[in-house]
């Protein structure tokens, strides 16, 4: 079984600073990418940061400049800085491990999601 376990989300006035981390555990071989989306009340959830094993990263356009995706392969964790927030940061965030393998042999990929944090940024 796979799990990913997010921890740091929060209160946080406008303009200031929070840092995500998000573990993948269990049986795992390899995952192609990690990162995070977030979902406000009444939106679609969208994109905010991916980074792929090789270290490539994408952002959403509403948190580049703003926000920091890194990653620490050996121990299948992800972690968001978030700076310069904003109330429409406001949202749950979700960590990803997209096309992960369980074992070298075995090569079907799974999407896994962990169970979300709150961000909540104060005017």
């Amino acid at each position: 079984q796979v799990q990913l376990v997010e921890s740091g989300g929060g209160l946080v006035q406008a303009g200031g600073s929070l840092r995500l981390s998000c573990a993948a555990s269990g049986s795992i071989f390899s995952i192609n990418a990690m990162g995070w989306y977030r979902q406000a009340p009444g939106k679609q959830r969208e994109l905010v940061a991916l980074i792929t094993s090789g270290g490539s990263t994408n952002y959403g356009d509403s948190v580049r400049g703003r926000f920091t995706i890194s990653r620490d392969n050996a121990n299948n964790t992800v972690y968001l800085r978030m700076n310069s927030l904003k109330p429409e940061d406001t949202a749950v965030y979700y960590c990803t491990a997209l096309r992960l393998r369980v074992r070298v042999r075995d090569y079907r990929e799974k999407d896994y999601w962990g169970q979300g944090t709150q961000v909540t940024v104060s005017s």
